[in-house]
């Protein structure tokens, strides 16, 4: 007879579900037979499971692959379709007629200064009869000189001339006794001739204490400080009661006829070019009117320590042109041909100033240019274009060398 053997239900992990089998695996004392309890193998299906979805991975990935290989030859393919130009605006600027303008700073001064001192023998001032800013005539008096002693001396020799002249009448009445006493025997011929003779010297001193007299009054005349010339006064020296002579010194300035001027400070290079002639506007320090002058001399030597020459620019007179000032001058010297451009086409960096001109296959060329001055008409271009090139006029900071551009012409100006 055959052992039953008692199975109990087994728990693996989470999974509930329990299979029972019963399994005769041998054979028991006389023939008898064992049933055995055989559990299903629960590690069948897992395995199967994650194989499946190994796979399902799989393919999944080989079908992204293959439609981002696709989608990526799309991509390029329709790059260059939709690739965006950019549009810029070009000029070609020629060549203008551009007035050579060459700023430069100095100062205000009287174009011919006149320093005034003491003429004469001096003395002390009793009046000062002029101040600085005031128009004076040729010779007119500045200041007197107190001549009370000069002039007593010119009495008296105004009273030696009176003198003189009594004696030569004596002399010449006395001749003219003798002349009719010689015709009737009375005196010699030789005491004639001394008669004459006497005259003769008398008339002589009268010559010698007219021309006395006349040096005296002369040097009084010169006592007072005249005006060598008509013009403005520009500074005062002198007070009254201060007694002066040869030595004194300059004791007033003047500027001849009024006449002013500006000494510009040039280099050399601006100098090389400059004319007298040229025109010029001069600005005064303080103020923005511009006083129209022109170039009358242009140094002939440059200072060797700072290489520098000086303009002269004549100016008329004006109140606001004082001798001594600093002011500022722009002078105009002569015309040349050269590009004029915008300052919007202009770029600047570390290695200087540069624009960016389209070539014939409308792509960016970065172009070195060297610029001058600038003015309401542009800035002019002094190398680095001939003015045919094609010039971007704008967003050129935006622009690469070698880019390629829609270029769209527009008329220079």
């Amino acid at each position: 007879m055959a052992k039953r053997v008692e199975t109990r239900p087994v728990e693996i992990g989470i999974v509930t579900r329990m299979n029972y089998e019963t399994k005769t695996v041998g054979q028991i004392d006389g023939g008898e037979h064992e049933d055995q309890l055989v559990l299903p193998d629960y590690t069948a299906p897992s395995h199967r499971r994650r194989n499946i979805i190994i796979a399902i991975v799989v393919v999944l990935a080989i079908i992204g692959a293959v439609f981002a290989f696709k989608g990526g030859k799309k991509d390029a393919a329709a790059g260059p379709v939709v690739e965006q130009v950019p549009t810029v605006s070009v000029m070609v600027p020629g060549r203008k007629t551009v007035d050579r303008t060459i700023s430069a700073t100095g100062t205000i001064a009287a174009r011919r200064e006149m320093p005034v001192g003491v003429a004469g023998e001096g003395g002390m001032i009793t009046r000062v009869l002029v101040e600085p800013g005031q128009w004076v005539a040729a010779g007119q008096v500045l200041a007197t000189v107190d001549r009370s002693v000069q002039t007593e001396t010119a009495a008296s020799l105004a009273a030696s001339v009176s003198v003189a002249r009594s004696d030569e009448t004596i002399a010449q009445a006395e001749l003219d006794r003798a002349k009719q006493l010689v015709d009737r025997g009375f005196i010699s011929k030789a005491d004639l001739q001394r008669k004459a003779a006497t005259r003769d010297a008398a008339a002589a001193r009268v010559k010698v204490a007219q021309a006395t007299l006349g040096e005296a009054r002369a040097r009084n005349g010169r006592l007072d400080i005249r005006a060598p010339a008509a013009g403005l006064v520009l500074t005062r020296g002198v007070e009254s009661g201060q007694v002066v002579g040869a030595g004194t010194g300059v004791l007033f300035r003047m500027a001849a006829d009024g006449q002013m001027e500006m000494r510009a400070q040039l280099s050399e290079a601006d100098l090389a070019g400059l004319h007298a002639g040229a025109r010029a506007t001069v600005v005064p320090v303080g103020t923005t009117q511009g006083f129209p002058g022109q170039v009358w001399q242009v140094s002939p030597v440059i200072d060797p320590q700072s290489r520098q020459g000086i303009a002269r620019i004549a100016v008329a007179y004006d109140p606001a042109l004082r001798p001594g000032g600093f002011a500022a001058a722009t002078i105009v010297g002569g015309a040349t041909q050269a590009p004029l451009l915008p300052d919007s086409a202009l770029q600047s960096d570390e290695k200087g100033s540069f624009v960016y001109i389209i070539g014939a296959d409308s792509k960016a060329v970065r172009r070195d240019i060297k610029i001058g001055q600038v003015s309401d008409a542009g800035v002019t271009i002094l190398s680095g274009l001939d003015g045919t090139e094609r010039v971007v006029l704008s967003a050129g900071g935006f622009l690469a060398p070698g880019q390629k551009v829609k270029p769209v012409t527009k008329k220079a100006s």
